[in-house]
């Protein structure tokens, strides 16, 4: 009998050390914090997940696979986006080769590709006819290129991302914000499994905290 308890035990310690970390809660300071001024999300009923990044962050390059598959799986209530970060003017012309990407309808198919020109092909986005060049030969109308890299529409987003980066307490790349309130990162979960982990979960809290639907 005492044999039988002790190899009891012994599961029952084992189960809770493997359960453990699976059954753990996300921490305020820890693996998130909340925003000191909440920002109004532009997703309406959805709950809006935002990733502030830089085409010239290693650590974003390195995130990339992970987010492109959590976003594959998200929920009916739940939309993506992403926002270029611009703590620096340095960062604004990458800004603005998001933008011009998305205005040309191209974000899609060039984004994951923008990020290995510069981390694997060491490509200079910064220099404008470096990035010119290089947007020719994915196939790219350099002419519409250039005119919406220099339209007021693309100025403007790169004017608005430089001050959502300060409304959202934006400190580095990587960044994710739930719902306008949570920040979080792979620096506070210490890994991007966890990131993703946090994320369902900061998911779970915002919708419990929106106002039920009559």
């Amino acid at each position: 009998m005492f044999m039988r308890i002790k190899k009891w035990l012994a599961f029952a310690f084992i189960a809770a050390l493997v359960a453990g970390p699976a059954a753990a809660q996300i921490q305020a300071g820890r693996d998130y914090k909340p925003l000191a001024s909440p920002q109004t999300v532009e997703s309406g009923d959805k709950i809006e997940v935002v990733e502030f990044f830089w085409y010239g962050c290693p650590h974003c390059f390195d995130l990339e696979p992970f987010l492109r598959k959590w976003t594959a799986q998200l929920p009916a209530d739940v939309t993506f986006r992403r926002i270029p970060a611009i703590p620096t003017q340095r960062w604004a012309p990458n800004a603005r080769t998001f933008y011009t990407l998305e205005t040309l309808g191209l974000l899609d198919r060039l984004h994951g590709e923008v990020f290995d020109a510069v981390h694997i092909d060491r490509v200079n986005f910064d220099n404008e006819m470096v990035q010119l060049d290089w947007m020719t030969r994915h196939g790219v109308d350099r002419a519409k290129f250039s005119e919406a890299w220099r339209s007021f529409s693309v100025q403007s987003k790169t004017r608005r991302a430089a001050q959502l980066t300060q409304a959202y307490d934006v400190n580095g790349v990587p960044t994710l914000i739930v719902d306008g309130k949570y920040q979080t990162s792979v620096s506070m979960t210490g890994s991007p499994e966890a990131l993703m982990k946090t994320l369902d979960e900061l998911i779970v809290k915002a919708r419990a905290e929106r106002p039920k639907k009559k």
